[in-house]
């Protein structure tokens, strides 16, 4: 059985964003809809006050906590505490098979040919073609990748991952780690960025085919002046 796995929890001072438990039920309602499929949701967190009697809770670890985003500008997410995802004994947290997604997420259509591929990692390749990949969403097989976590040091593999033009925080390392070659999800997909693919290029308007949409960046789909000004955000995100 595929577990789909959140993550929630406070963030540092000065982060762009808040994320609430009514984020991760919205999360889960609409995975339910969409994945039609027997499934577990997981959230790992550091309160889990206020999720849905569905989720279960996975207790947040501290490890790496307290390293920062190399890119440095404190609006940045920190999210190296996520890389234990990638330990070799991951299974016994989270199933045998498992993928993970943002909270800043709207799904619009079905999951099923995203999620049910035989490869052992698959992650979404975003549209910044300076960076190899985004984490918003990766599906892995539990310790296929084990290298993710052994190999990452908290002093050096940063600054590795920036000076290599991997930016972000633990998918720079993932993408300075691993190399180009992994398969990945685009828009040809259904996978689409809102910040790159539909507000900019797209003059906001869903493209047809979408299956699910990343707000990575400086908009919260959960944002009343999103929720205005895109009609089919607000029906989707529910």
């Amino acid at each position: 059985m595929l577990s789909v796995v959140t993550w929630k929890w406070a963030p540092h001072a000065g982060y762009r964003s808040t994320f609430r438990s009514e984020h991760v039920n919205t999360l889960r309602r609409m995975v339910a809809r969409h994945y039609a499929a027997p499934h577990r949701f997981i959230c790992v967190t550091d309160d889990p006050a206020g999720l849905d009697p569905e989720v279960e809770c996975v207790p947040l670890w501290n490890d790496y906590a307290d390293v920062r985003n190399p890119c440095g500008h404190p609006r940045n997410p920190s999210c190296y505490r996520r890389l234990r995802a990638f330990h070799p004994e991951a299974a016994q947290w989270f199933g045998e098979r498992f993928v993970t997604l943002d909270l800043d997420t709207v799904v619009v259509g079905d999951l099923a040919p995203l999620w049910e591929r035989d490869e052992d990692f698959v992650i979404w390749g975003d549209t910044n073609p300076r960076t190899l990949y985004n984490a918003s969403m990766y599906l892995l097989r539990a310790g296929t990748r084990p290298r993710v976590w052994t190999e990452f040091d908290p002093k050096i593999s940063p600054r590795l991952a920036l000076q290599a033009r991997q930016f972000g925080s633990d998918q720079g390392w993932i993408g300075y780690c691993l190399g180009p070659r992994e398969a990945r999800w685009t828009a040809k997909d259904g996978v689409y960025s809102f910040r790159n693919e539909i507000k900019q290029r797209n003059g906001g308007r869903l493209p047809a085919g979408a299956r699910i949409v990343f707000f990575h960046g400086q908009w919260d789909p959960w944002d009343p002046a999103i929720l205005r000004s895109y009609s089919w955000v607000k029906e989707a995100y529910r």
